[in-house]
């Protein structure tokens, strides 16, 4: 239920707020090999320079990523981030220094293949997350609408049951008044038919008394 209930939500949602996440691997693995063969036109091809300062980057970034992934303080949020960083700068690296399209072109596969595979775990994860915050926050829109409703509910027996005594005592003071008026009416007669003495204003009696 709750799932239909998420897929109808996200359904409203506009397509590229869907689309762009899911292309968004491939669009920086794309970025990343055309600026690496633009570079490689402008002369990053066979140059030794230019690839070992690529090569000494990548290795920074991943031996980074290593010391965070293994500290006391690990977080792996900064480790994938540095290992990302060291592959994207290992792979533009090799195809701005190849001269061919075939290698990079592999490595861009590869690397758009990885990306997917590691974005994939993450959109799980995320979906997993919406799901559970979506459900909890129907559950307590249900339970909070039971509530109200239920509290309505007493709410209007209240003023049914109110409402209802009130037309009772009108109708039962109004039929002894009308009673009193007849001509021959004893009030001993009530208590002796076993009805209820009505109350007594003691203070009203003492004072006539008086």
């Amino acid at each position: 239920m709750y799932e239909r209930i998420i897929d109808a939500q996200s359904g409203q949602r506009h397509w590229l707020a869907v689309a762009l996440p899911k292309a968004a691997p491939a669009i920086g693995t794309s970025t990343v090999l055309i600026l690496a063969r633009i570079w490689n036109a402008n002369g990053a091809e066979h140059s030794v320079g230019n690839g070992w300062l690529m090569g000494i980057l990548a290795t920074a970034a991943a031996l980074a990523g290593g010391s965070v992934a293994t500290g006391r303080n690990a977080d792996s949020v900064l480790a994938g981030t540095a290992f990302a960083a060291a592959g994207t700068l290992a792979f533009a690296g090799v195809a701005a220094y190849a001269d061919d399209l075939p290698l990079p072109l592999l490595l861009w596969g590869i690397a758009t293949v990885l990306a997917y595979a590691l974005a994939a775990r993450y959109w799980r994860t995320d979906r997993r997350e919406t799901v559970a915050y979506q459900r909890r926050t129907i559950e307590r829109h249900e339970n909070h609408q039971h509530t109200e409703t239920v509290e309505i509910i007493r709410a209007r027996a209240r003023v049914e049951t109110a409402r209802e005594g009130g037309a009772y005592a009108t109708a039962l003071a109004a039929a002894l008044t009308a009673r009193a008026a007849l001509p021959g009416f004893d009030p001993a007669a009530l208590s002796r038919a076993g009805l209820p003495d009505l109350p007594l204003n003691h203070t009203a009696i003492e004072g006539t008394r008086k």
